[in-house]
């Protein structure tokens, strides 16, 4: 089904509506929740580490593979069939665009850290997000930026203008991911992506996204409890998950902030421009 929301990502089998839903679990990706904010985590140490090797094979594969080519094409001679020498060439582009789109994947697995968790926080209807540049869904990508494997974005973002949708990864195991578009205020134009929820089968897929609504409504249905850390094992969770990955002190307090004019002051006090 196509997606109300323009860019439409390849592979968007539909959008999901807001709102408290029965349909949820935290699973292990709840890594921690209170009364004000909860954090889910989006990368498994074992499926980075599975990535990362896999992604580094491939890698490697290809200057394999455009090294023979190349051999091929200096030792084409014009009496030979030209196929001889069109093969060798395409293996050498395809070589080329496969490195281009491989690298962005495997810094994304090897540099992403502590899982990548996501921050919601119900009573300020905020959003945080401190991940690796490469954690998102561009394709075009200017090479330099590969020079710069530690790149990261640590952003604010507004609940109400997070939609979700989920996406199918074309693979035969017919698995779903769960997108955040950050869409234009009051608008359908998606100015950004957020990965929430990646790969997961059939009706799993929807899981996370209906434990985060019921968080962002105040559902009853929710139990704080869920996640690894305890509601109150805040300062454990903080200090093995948080600290030393570079959240700006100012982010990490508006985790608990309660209002919108606490958020405010907690600007004013670190002098972050208000969004």
């Amino acid at each position: 089904m196509a997606s109300k929301y323009r860019p439409q990502i390849i592979g968007c089998i539909g959008d999901l509506e807001k709102g408290p839903t029965y349909l949820m679990g935290a699973d292990e990706r709840l890594l921690y929740a209170n009364d004000n904010f909860c954090a889910f985590i989006r990368k498994k140490k074992s499926t980075q580490i599975f990535h990362s090797l896999m992604y580094i094979f491939v890698i490697l594969s290809f200057p394999v593979a455009m090294y023979m080519s190349l051999q091929l094409i200096l030792l084409w001679d014009e009496d030979d069939e030209i196929y001889f020498l069109t093969l060798p060439i395409f293996i050498e582009v395809i070589s080329v665009l496969a490195i281009y789109l491989f690298i962005p994947e495997f810094y994304h697995n090897l540099f992403t850290r502590r899982g990548a968790p996501i921050i919601f926080n119900r009573k300020t209807g905020k959003v945080y997000v401190n991940e690796s540049y490469f954690f998102n869904f561009k394709v075009l990508r200017n090479p330099l930026t590969f020079l710069h494997p530690n790149k990261k974005r640590i952003k604010e973002y507004d609940w109400a203008y997070l939609q979700g949708v989920v996406v199918h990864n074309f693979s035969r195991y017919s698995r779903n991911s769960v997108i955040l578009m950050v869409c234009k205020p009051h608008t359908h134009k998606t100015i950004d992506h957020i990965l929430l929820d990646p790969l997961r089968v059939g009706v799993g897929s929807y899981l996370v996204w209906g434990w985060v609504n019921n968080f962002m409504c105040f559902d009853e249905l929710i139990d704080l409890n869920e996640g690894k850390y305890k509601w109150e094992q805040e300062t454990q969770f903080k200090k093995e998950i948080i600290e030393g990955q570079g959240w700006p002190d100012w982010m990490v307090e508006a985790f608990n902030a309660t209002t919108h004019d606490e958020l405010a002051d907690i600007k004013q006090k670190y002098n972050v421009e208000a969004s």
